[in-house]
């Protein structure tokens, strides 16, 4: 079994235990994020799923630092409430869409909202394309995003807003790309940030933007409020977009440029020292054909780079400064040489400043995780937690760290790391908040195989029931990314359903997998899934010697990459019982100009006539007649990462390629038109764990056929 952290919080007696309640485990309350601040509070973002199953619903905890206390529910509405940050005076700024007595708030739209220690929440800001808090500061000041439509500014908005809709007008005029992002329109709306004042008063610091600089900008405002650093995107040729750090002076608007892309490195999550003199940044590498891409976490002194240049040009100027910027600022700003934190094998997810000097950061780590304090100074670390995958870091008043922990076997869960002891261990103590999972149906092993020097490893769930006279059904689970690890809890893939089924589960982290270095991420590169299967099917087959595990019953599953993996599989080989392909992509030539991660998977594969070996190898779609493994395809309408097309060719081809009576055919399809690459409506995940799993069954354990009318 996995450690688990050291806990002095009482576990709540309503711990959840039946696997085999489907709809009950999607019902858990399930921890988003945590805040702390002002006076030590701790709040949290729980999300439920409605009556019906339709949504998930996010609500405000306050949860006992101490660990002690039983949480407190803070918020109750139909439209929830999520992004809690703790404002100077200790009270609870939020988003929500929830309408405003007043009648201040715009329709469906997220507001920030004020919730007092004492009180009730008051609406504080609003905008007709919504609010979205990224950063509060010492004196109250707030920065935020909001979208207009293009060419809009925040006075004329809602009246331009109103005519569109009255209109019935959706159309969207491109001009280049990109076009869409995950399940996203891109085009429609120009993204701003905004200055809020503690009185709620905003001020557009990006008016005519663009529609494309800051689709997917992340930023931060500097402590005294004075200056905000943005990634800002621009257009290259080729349909590509490179990512610059900009800081916007807040009084003038005025922006210049701080770090410039190029043609192999961009820029991007700036982050201030609580003093102001520092920026953290994250510097990526672009992926080639031979190298994918690397990110490195700089931290740059800024006193003496704003003293240097300030914040050239004026505001009018900025609009289309993207070329014009000052040569000198840029190459001023450049000139101070970067501290380059030395995170090893971390892949890093999560940073947030603990004081002035010290920067913490979280990442997956050998299949598992960490948190690392990194000297801003020098760019050294140590570890300040591990054995677990730590997200939403949030560093409170008294030295302590608060997170979200989780692993395989533990749903993410709130917890107070304090100080190392002498000994160098840090107490972690978990929080008692909703949403506590109890025993699991089955065990969870660390299992690993050598190949020619490379030790491959992945976790093996298997029932408790399993033994050498019943052995278990096995299943092969393989993740998407490639940039991904097996290593924390997932709502949407969890093996303990399957387990509590009597399955074995086994998840490896194969070549490209995150928390193994450099060298990890790039071996097998340029997704090459030859080199992923092989690696897989060598531990798969090692487990397999085991008795109480049964290599004549057998599944492959995986999302994603891990649904281009089993795609490929399927033409391969026939040693499995079952395959089921989420959001799997099928036809490469068509799937790299479609999907809105065009721009890196051409630059990267390059078009089918220039690389015709590897898409003849690698595309799946070659191999379609050889194919006699029933398969389970699911995808989601609304998938723009791996568009639908994906699907509905790999359905068409199967369905054609049939050579049989239609009624004997064993293939299935799942199609789920709300949903977009993850499957997030409970009710929809119902439906899909209950398909996926009586797939399996039919097929590997010869149970009934699924009805050809689902009773999900």
């Amino acid at each position: 079994m996995t450690s688990s952290p050291a806990t002095t919080a009482p576990q709540p007696s309503e711990s959840f235990t039946d696997f085999s309640d489907i709809d009950g485990f999607l019902r858990l309350p399930r921890l988003a994020s945590v805040a702390t601040g002002a006076g030590g509070r701790v709040i949290a973002a729980i999300s439920e799923a409605d009556g019906p199953g339709a949504k998930l619903v996010s609500a405000l905890w306050e949860l006992d630092p101490s660990g002690e206390a039983p949480a407190r529910r803070l918020t109750v509405s139909e439209k929830g409430e999520s992004a809690p940050r703790l404002a100077p005076d200790g009270s609870v700024l939020f988003t929500s869409s929830r309408p405003d007595p007043q009648g201040g708030t715009y329709e469906d739209k997220p507001a920030l909202w004020r919730l007092p220690t004492t009180g009730e929440a008051r609406l504080l800001a609003a905008a007709p394309g919504g609010l979205s808090l990224l950063a509060v500061v010492e004196d109250g000041t707030m920065l935020a995003t909001t979208e207009v439509l293009p060419g809009s500014t925040l006075e004329d908005d809602a009246e331009r807003r109103t005519a569109r809709k009255d209109a019935k007008q959706t159309t969207i005029w491109h001009t280049g790309m990109p076009i869409r992002l995950w399940d996203r329109e891109l085009g429609d709306a120009e993204r701003h940030l905004v200055l809020i004042s503690p009185a709620g008063e905003l001020t557009d610091l990006t008016p005519a933007a663009g529609t494309v600089p800051l689709y997917a900008a992340s930023a931060d405002l500097s402590p005294d409020g004075s200056t905000v650093a943005t990634s800002w995107a621009r257009r290259v040729r080729g349909g590509e977009t490179r990512s610059d750090v900009v800081l916007v002076d807040t009084a003038t608007g005025a922006r210049s440029t701080l770090l410039s892309a190029d043609d192999e490195v961009q820029y991007g999550s700036p982050s201030f020292s609580p003093d102001g003199t520092r920026l953290a940044v994250l510097r990526s590498t672009l992926s080639t054909p031979h190298d994918t891409s690397y990110t490195r976490l700089e931290i740059r002194r800024l006193d003496e780079v704003l003293r240097r240049t300030g914040t050239a040009g004026t505001a009018d100027d900025a609009v289309d400064a993207d070329a014009a910027d000052s040569a000198d600022s840029t190459e001023s700003a450049e000139s101070a040489a970067p501290v380059v934190a030395e995170l090893g094998d971390l892949t890093l997810t999560d940073l947030e400043w603990a004081d002035a000097t010290t920067l913490l950061v979280a990442g997956d780590l050998h299949s598992s995780g960490a948190v690392l304090a990194v000297d801003a100074t020098t760019g050294e670390t140590r570890t300040v937690a591990d054995g677990g995958v730590f997200s939403s870091l949030t560093a409170g008043e008294d030295g302590a760290l608060f997170a979200l922990r989780s692993d395989v076997a533990t749903p993410p869960r709130p917890v107070r790391i304090d100080a190392a002891d002498p000994e160098g261990t840090a107490a972690v103590t978990e929080l008692a908040a909703p949403g506590a999972v109890g025993a699991l149906p089955g065990t969870l092993e660390w299992v690993e195989a050598d190949l020619d020097g490379i030790t491959v490893g992945g976790w093996l769930c298997a029932p408790a029931s399993a033994t050498p006279a019943e052995p278990a059904p096995v299943m092969l689970w393989i993740h998407g990314g490639p940039h991904s690890s097996y290593n924390a809890w997932s709502w949407r893939w969890c093996p303990w359903l399957a387990v509590e089924r009597g399955y074995a589960v086994l998840m490896p982290d194969p070549a490209m997998s995150t928390g193994y270095g450099d060298t990890g991420l790039n071996r097998g590169w340029p997704r090459r899934p030859d080199v992923v299967f092989h690696e897989c099917e060598t531990l798969f087959d090692q487990i397999l010697e085991r008795p109480e595990l049964d290599g004549t019953r057998t599944a492959l599953l995986g999302a994603s990459f891990g649904g281009f993996m089993t795609n490929w599989i399927a033409g391969r080989s026939d040693r499995f019982d079952a395959i089921v392909t989420h959001a799997g992509l099928w036809a490469l030539p068509q799937q790299h100009r479609t999907t809105d991660a065009a721009a890196s998977k051409m630059r990267v594969h390059q078009h089918e006539d220039v690389a015709p070996d590897w898409y003849r190898a690698f595309s799946p779609h070659h191999e379609v007649e050889a194919i006699t493994t029933p398969m389970l395809v699911t995808h989601g309408n609304r998938d723009y990462r791996v568009p639908v097309s994906e699907a509905l060719r790999l359905w068409w081809d199967l369905v054609s390629a049939w050579d049989g009576e239609p009624e004997d055919m064993p293939h299935r399809f799942l199609q789920l038109t709300s949903e977009n690459h993850w499957v997030l409506t409970p009710s929809n995940a119902l439906a899909w764990n209950q398909a996926v799993l009586a797939f399996c069954d039919q097929h590997v354990l010869g149970a009934a056929p699924v009805p050809e009318v689902l009773p999900w």
